[in-house]
């Protein structure tokens, strides 16, 4: 007990008069954190999620919690979760689906009970199996640092306790726990880790959890160095487009920067080393993840949220065309000859596409709204933001960029329509 006292005091992780909301879900390891913060002194109250994937068993284990917290005198909270359900719908793997809902639901309930953290129960061997989890996907310098004690709201009193020394513990008080039987399948790939792969390397090594957690630490303060280049980096290299790819290969270590700039928007390893290929290419390849999408143009990797393309404001108003009359000359403004336009009271926006013409202002043929826009050296993603405003069938502004020369207002003109970009709101 004095272990785990001494290991909340030196991480900080709440203060003596703290209220804590301990996720409690039966096993061995949630029973010793709940006993533990009691026995030191620490006001608690208990969160259980029952996700109803184990049938009977996660009824059993919601039972169990019930009485324990009945017995130690803690506020209990309990939710039930569809989690197959939600899966489905999320297009996501039931262990994903299961984290996302316990979590969210987690921080609602500690801001319903005014408790200032929410406490798991992470132990040493689950941050040994996650450092080699992200080792066998894939991972930078910060997966390799094992768990960490503190996350935001999320804290972890028993890093500093190994499985066994957590059932020593439990035998000692007596106290009994449940245990899920998934833990015992070579179902999940951490669960192989846990039965297969850590056994194996203990072989080799008998203290090679000890081995694991000591490079934890000294990675992880390697980590907190690094983490200080690589900001220091990005912001030489990084704009609000992008990336500027003559200044990322300037830097000592760029395909790493890459991967760093990259890897929090979702882009895998994979990803990142084929984006890394395309810089001295041409322009035009395109990359995408849930959320994101990266396109390389001539001297920039563009980076922009996937999400609805805003549509444009207008404000369109009628006037005499008189000798005071200015025309303004801003992008933002349109100015037409009304009688020159088909329908002017019926005028419609929509995105370009491709096949569309126009005359651009001061040209006499047509053009390709395409080509133009590739003169103008628009990115892709700039051009798939293009708008066009329709009088019937004819283009006759590319919004905030360039009128049609067949309706523009010349010395016969006697009325003028005049269009007014505002601003945008995000398109139905």
């Amino acid at each position: 007990m004095q272990k785990i006292a001494q290991y909340i005091d030196r991480n900080r992780l709440f203060a003596p008069t703290d209220k804590i909301l301990v996720a409690l879900s039966g096993g061995a390891d949630s029973v010793a954190l709940l006993r533990l913060l009691l026995g030191l002194g620490y006001a608690c109250e208990a969160a259980h999620c029952n996700f109803h994937l184990r049938g009977t068993e996660s009824d059993r284990d919601e039972n169990f919690v019930r009485q324990l917290c009945k017995e130690q005198h803690v506020p209990l909270h309990i939710t039930h979760f569809e989690t197959e359900k939600e899966a489905k719908e999320q297009h996501i793997s039931i262990e994903m689906a299961a984290r996302k809902l316990r979590y969210e639901w987690f921080e609602k309930t500690r801001k319903a009970c005014h408790a200032a953290v929410i406490a798991v129960a992470h132990h040493q061997d689950d941050s040994v199996e996650t450092l080699l989890l992200n080792l066998i996907r894939g991972t930078g310098i910060n997966g390799l640092r094992g768990i960490r004690a503190r996350n935001g709201c999320i804290v972890r009193p028993l890093l500093c306790l190994n499985r066994e020394e957590i059932i020593r513990y439990l035998e000692s008080i007596n106290q009994s726990y449940v245990t899920d039987s998934t833990n015992l399948q070579d179902e999940y790939t951490r669960n192989k880790i846990r039965l297969n792969l850590l056994p194996l390397m203990q072989t080799i090594n008998p203290s090679v959890k000890e081995s694991i957690i000591k490079t934890a630490e000294h990675l992880n303060d390697a980590a907190y160095i690094y983490n200080i280049g690589i900001e220091q980096a990005k912001q030489r290299v990084m704009s609000a487009e992008g990336i500027s790819i003559s200044r990322l290969k300037q830097e000592s270590a760029p395909e790493t920067l890459l991967f760093e700039i990259l890897h929090p928007l979702g882009f895998n390893t994979a990803q990142t080393k084929d984006i890394w290929h395309t810089l001295d290419g041409q322009p035009g390849k395109f990359f995408s993840v849930p959320g994101w999408r990266l396109f390389k143009d001539r001297d920039m990797l563009l980076i922009q949220p996937i999400k609805d393309i805003s549509k444009p404001m207008l404000e369109i108003d009628e006037y005499p065309y008189t000798a005071d009359f200015v025309i303004p000359h801003n992008k933002a403004t349109a100015c037409f000859d009304i009688d020159k336009l088909k329908c002017p009271r019926h005028l419609s926006l929509r995105l370009w596409r491709q096949g569309d013409t126009f005359v651009p202002f001061g040209m006499k043929g047509r053009k390709k709204v395409s080509d133009y826009l590739t003169d103008r050296k628009f990115s892709r993603l700039h051009k798939e933001q293009q708008w066009v405003l329709c009088c019937g069938e004819d283009i006759i502004w590319l919004v905030g960029e360039r009128t049609d020369n067949r309706f523009r207002i010349d010395e016969k003109t006697q009325k003028v329509l005049v269009v007014k970009l505002l601003s945008e709101v995000t398109r139905n």
